[in-house]
């Protein structure tokens, strides 16, 4: 596997199919029984995208999961992989993320609600919460008192007991997106470098 990130740490890496090229990439011209079969995956953990050239018998679909480290558990239908980013998808790959990213955050709802309780300040006047798309001021400090009282448990209690955040799952779908999407913010919170 080529994958400098998971040679280095020997970190395990996960990733879910969010599209399958069995014909290989439009831009190559060589015939389709000759072209390299390619999928597109996001890291299950740290929210990294991956071109997988898989193998010639590879049967994978859109929503499997597959390993990529460490080499020794590398699912066989995997030849190699390698970082992309979000322009480098494919349309298909483009169109699936956000229904991935939800059943991912769905799966490991109490991973991302602790972000609501546990979420610190950056610097003086910014916190981690403004990060969040639609959270000002306001909101931030109407979190901020909540889960001073109780720690939150599942997004739902979130959005019941703060009033204006209607949508807390939704908000950070939006702000892992931006993060996929924009190369030059300034402060990441879900998306690995």
């Amino acid at each position: 596997m080529s994958n400098a990130d998971s040679e280095s740490s020997g970190d395990r890496i996960d990733v879910v199919t969010l599209d399958v090229l069995p014909n290989g990439l439009p831009s190559d011209n060589r015939p389709p029984s000759q072209a390299t079969p390619i999928a597109y995956g996001l890291d299950t953990d740290a929210f990294r995208l991956y071109e997988l050239t898989l193998t010639d018998d590879a049967h994978v679909l859109v929503g499997n999961e597959l390993t990529l480290a460490p080499a020794d558990d590398q699912s066989d239908d995997v030849k190699r992989s390698r970082r992309v980013e979000y322009d480098d998808l494919s349309g298909g790959a483009q169109s699936e993320l956000a229904y991935v990213i939800e059943d991912l955050i769905e799966e490991e709802e109490r991973r991302f609600v602790d972000y609501y309780n546990e979420a610190q300040p950056i610097t003086i006047r910014l916190h981690q919460l403004n990060l969040f798309p639609g959270i000002g001021k306001k909101l931030r400090n109407d979190i901020l008192d909540e889960r001073k009282r109780k720690p939150f448990e599942s997004f739902e209690e979130v959005s019941d007991r703060v009033s204006g955040l209607h949508d807390p799952k939704q908000t950070i779908i939006d702000r892992i997106l931006e993060e996929l999407r924009e190369d030059d913010l300034k402060y990441r919170i879900f998306v690995a470098e």
